[in-house]
Parts: C-alpha cells; structure tokens; sequence
C-alpha cells in the first residue's frame, strides 16, 4: 500500500522558523499533533520541530526557553517520502532512523502532507486485519 492512501485528505500544520517556542507549544496543543513542519511558505520545507524537541531542550537551559525560537531547536536534516512510497519502506524507514514524523513531498520537493507513526501502524493494524478476516473466510469456505 502506499502512502497517497493514508495522506489523502489530510492537512499538514506549518511553523516559521522565527517563531517563539512559546507558540510552538500552543500550536502543538491547538492542532493536537507532535509534530510541526517548518516553513517559511507552507511549500518548502526548512525543518521539522516535535515535542520531543522541546523536552530536549530544556535540561539547563529552563530558564531560557522562553526565550527561545524554533530556529534554536528544530531538526534542520528533514527526511522525507513521497505519495509513492510504500507503507512498509516508511515504516522501515521510521524505525531505523527513530523517527517518528515524516512530511510528504511532490516531485519539486513541496510539502504535501506529514505522516506519524501512529498513521503508520493504523494502518498497518487495518491491513492485518483485513487478511486475517480473509484467511477467516477462505478456513470458513472450505468446509
């Protein structure tokens, strides 16, 4: 299965990188994701930022973060996928490298979408279960 079917319809939520970390925590929480892309346009990706990078962030430096900006923690080496790419090589892909967002691009390298982990294994579990009902049927049909 590829990813064109999980990201259809699907809405990817953007930050800038100027932004304050302040508003990144809000826009995590408004949007209910762990995961933000930044983006000066909405098209070009400049980063990701996650919850993760915030915790990150804070041992010694609490008394800063506010005023920090997104620039200050967001992951600058973006790894990416397609529409195209499979389910399974995403899913590779997550696991190796512990990641656990991934944005969509088109062709010219503009953002589609984002992917989680948790559409992963949605999926993943939807599938297994459509097989193991088919398997089911077919036991069922033969006797």
């Amino acid at each position: 299965m590829k990813i064109s079917s999980i990201i259809s319809g699907k809405k990817v939520e953007t930050i800038s990188a100027s932004a304050s970390v302040h508003d990144l925590v809000n826009s995590l929480n408004a949007h209910h994701v762990g995961a933000l892309v930044v983006s000066s346009d909405g098209k070009k990706i400049d980063g990701i930022v996650s919850e993760r990078d915030v915790v990150r962030a804070m041992p010694g430096k609490l008394d800063q973060l506010e005023g920090m900006h997104v620039r200050d923690i967001m992951t600058v080496e973006v790894h990416t996928c397609t529409a195209d790419t499979t389910v399974a090589e995403l899913m590779t892909m997550m696991t190796e490298r512990r990641i656990r967002h991934v944005p969509v691009v088109g062709p010219e390298g503009n953002l589609l979408s984002i992917v989680s982990i948790g559409d992963v294994v949605k999926n993943h579990v939807s599938e297994l279960d459509s097989e193991r009902q088919a398997l089911r049927d077919y036991v069922a049909s033969g006797n």
